[in-house]
C-alpha cells in the first residue's frame, strides 16, 4: 500500500473521529444545560424555549452523524473501491476528446453525488424541520428548487470547467497561474450577477413598501455612508420560518435583503440595529477580507494541485489508474476537506473576531441593547441553543456563543 494511501486513510480516521467526539460533545454539554435558561437570558427567553431549542439542536447533530459516516464511506467507495475510476473509464469508452470527457466526469460526478445525498435533504426537511415547526417548503417547491438548481450548475459549470481543464492542458506549468485569474474573475462576476439575475431564480424579492421602517433604513444607510442598488424584502417564509437579513453583490450592485419572516418577529429599533450590524460588516471591510482569504486559498490550493498532478502516485494511491488533469482536480477537490478540517477553528476564529467588530459598530450607531433583544428574539425564534460546547463551537460556528456574544454587547452599553 502506498504511502499516501495509509496518510489518506488515517486522515480520514482523525477527521471522522474528531467529528463524531465533537458531536458527543455538544451533545453532552446542551443536555446538561437544558434544565436551565441561562441567567444571561433569564426573564427573556421562557423554560420551554429553552428547552425546545436544545432538543432541536441534539436531534440535528445526532442525525448529523449518519451523513457524516455516510460521506465517509461514499469517499472511500469513489476513491479506494474504485467508483472514480470506473465513471472514467466508462466515460473515456465514449470516444469524446479529453476536455468533453473531462468535464461528463465531472459534471456526472456531481450528479450522482446530489442524488445520494437527496435522502438526508429531504430527510432533514421534511422531517426533522417539520418537527420544529420550521418547515414551510412543499414538496413542488423542493423538487423545482433542485431541478433549478442542476439546470443552473450546468449552465455555469460546463463552461467554466471547459476554460479551466483546457488551461490545464494547453499552458504548461503556469496553467494554475491563468486558472487562479480565471477563477478570481469569476468569484467577482458571479457577485455582481447574483444578487439581480440568479437570487431571483429561487426567491421573490420586493422592494421595501414606503413608511416608517424604510425611512428609518434610509436614514442609518446615509450616517454610515452605504450606497446601495435598494432595499429589498424576500419571501423566506415560502420555505422557512428562519428569519435573516444579508446585503450581497459589491459596487453599485449591492442591495439590502430582508426575509420576510424578520420583519414579523423584529420591531424598527431592532431591525435598524441589526441593520446596522450587516453594515459593520462593509464599513470594517470584512468582506473584502474574505474575498482576499478566498483568492489566497485557492492560489495556495491550485498550486498544491500543480504538483501533485505531476506524480502518478497521487492517483494511484487514490484508487485511480489513468492520470488526467480532470481526475486530478476532482481528486483534489473530494480529497482536501480530509485533510483542511483540522484547520476550521482559524476560519472560526477570524469569522468570530469580525462579529464582534460588527457588533461593536452597530453599538456605536444604535443602541446597543436594541441589538441585544433583536439577537435574544432570534435565537428564540430560529431555537438557537444559549449553550453550545465550546469546543465544538470553536469547530463548526462562525458566530460567537451566544452567551459571549451578548456579554459582548453588554459591555458596550456601559
Amino acid at each position: 500500500m502506498h504511502e499516501f494511501t495509509l496518510l489518506f486513510l488515517l486522515m480520514l480516521a482523525v477527521s471522522l473521529t474528531l467529528r463524531f467526539w465533537l458531536s458527543q460533545r455538544q451533545i453532552n454539554h446542551v443536555l446538561a444545560h437544558q434544565a436551565e435558561v441561562p441567567t444571561a437570558f433569564a426573564g427573556k427567553i421562557s423554560l420551554p424555549e429553552h428547552q425546545k431549542a436544545a432538543d432541536y439542536t441534539i436531534t440535528k447533530t445526532r442525525f448529523g452523524r449518519l451523513p457524516m459516516l455516510y460521506d465517509a464511506g461514499l469517499l472511500l467507495l469513489w476513491t479506494l473501491g474504485g467508483g472514480l475510476d470506473w465513471l472514467d473509464q466508462t466515460v473515456r469508452a465514449l470516444g469524446y476528446s479529453e476536455i468533453v470527457t473531462g468535464i461528463i466526469v465531472l459534471l456526472g460526478f456531481a450528479l450522482i453525488s446530489s442524488l445520494l445525498d437527496l435522502p438526508f435533504s429531504i430527510y432533514s426537511t421534511f422531517v426533522i424541520e417539520e418537527k420544529f415547526g420550521f418547515n414551510r417548503t412543499t414538496p413542488k417547491t423542493f423538487v423545482i428548487d433542485m431541478l433549478k438548481g442542476a439546470m443552473l450548475g450546468f449552465i455555469i459549470g460546463a463552461p467554466l470547467l471547459y476554460v479551466i481543464l483546457w488551461l490545464m492542458q494547453q499552458m504548461g506549468d503556469m496553467w494554475w497561474i491563468y486558472t487562479w485569474i480565471v477563477l478570481t474573475a469569476f468569484s467577482l462576476l458571479m457577485m455582481w450577477i447574483y444578487p439581480t439575475w440568479i437570487a431571483p431564480l429561487f426567491n421573490k424579492f420586493e422592494p421595501l413598501e414606503d413608511g416608517e421602517t424604510l425611512r428609518r433604513v434610509k436614514s442609518l444607510l446615509e450616517r454610515c455612508g452605504f450606497s446601495s442598488n435598494g432595499v429589498f424584502v424576500i419571501d423566506g417564509s415560502k420555505r422557512s420560518s428562519h428569519g435573516n437579513a444579508y446585503f450581497s453583490g459589491f459596487g453599485k450592485n449591492k442591495r439590502i435583503v430582508f426575509y420576510d419572516t424578520l420583519l414579523k418577529m423584529l420591531d424598527d429599533d431592532q431591525l435598524e440595529a441589526v441593520l446596522a450590524h450587516e453594515l459593520g460588516h462593509f464599513k470594517k471591510k470584512h468582506i473584502v477580507q474574505g474575498m482576499l482569504i478566498s483568492f489566497v486559498t485557492t492560489f495556495i490550493g491550485l498550486a498544491i494541485l500543480a504538483w501533485l498532478m505531476k506524480n502518478d502516485w497521487f492517483y494511484h494511491a487514490l484508487g485511480v489508474s489513468t492520470p488526467s488533469t480532470y481526475m486530478a482536480l476532482l481528486l483534489f477537490m473530494i480529497v482536501s476537506p480530509v485533510f483542511t478540517f483540522i484547520l476550521s477553528p482559524l476560519m472560526s476564529m477570524f469569522s468570530r473576531k469580525n462579529e464582534f467588530e460588527a457588533d461593536a459598530f452597530a453599538a456605536e450607531q444604535t443602541d446597543a441593547s436594541n441589538l441585544i433583544t433583536a439577537l435574544v428574539g432570534l435565537y428564540r425564534e430560529n431555537a438557537s441553543t444559549l449553550t453550545p460546547d465550546p469546543l465544538y463551537s470553536a469547530f463548526y460556528d462562525s458566530h460567537p456563543p451566544a452567551p459571549v456574544r451578548i456579554a459582548h454587547l453588554n459591555a458596550q452599553t456601559q
